[in-house]
């Protein structure tokens, strides 16, 4: 499905459930629920302690990334994980103190 079809339906389902919004900006879009996906993933990898640098390259590759060096922007953008994060962190000795 070309681009424009996939944004041209996306936008008439948003519309029969209801989930239009104020403006065109503010209703759901197509890469909201990539960025979803992503997120969820990574948090549900780290409640569950996984490796998340050996895990990467399989999240970039479900999201068509070339380099997993642009899946990690997701680890900065979301407060939940930036939380998970540092209290790992918290727990390795030595490395904030």
């Amino acid at each position: 499905m070309a681009r424009a079809e996939l944004n041209q339906t996306f936008t008439k389902l948003i519309g029969k459930v209801g989930l239009e919004g104020r403006g065109t900006r503010v209703r759901p879009r197509p890469h909201d629920l990539r960025h979803a996906f992503a997120v969820h993933t990574l948090l549900d990898w780290y409640r569950a302690g996984e490796d998340i640098d050996r895990r990467m390259p399989l999240l970039s590759t479900f999201l068509g990334h070339t380099d997993p060096a642009s899946t990690y922007w997701y680890l900065e953008a979301v407060p939940e994980l930036l939380e998970l994060i540092g209290r790992r962190l918290e727990q390795l000795p030595g490395v904030l103190s």
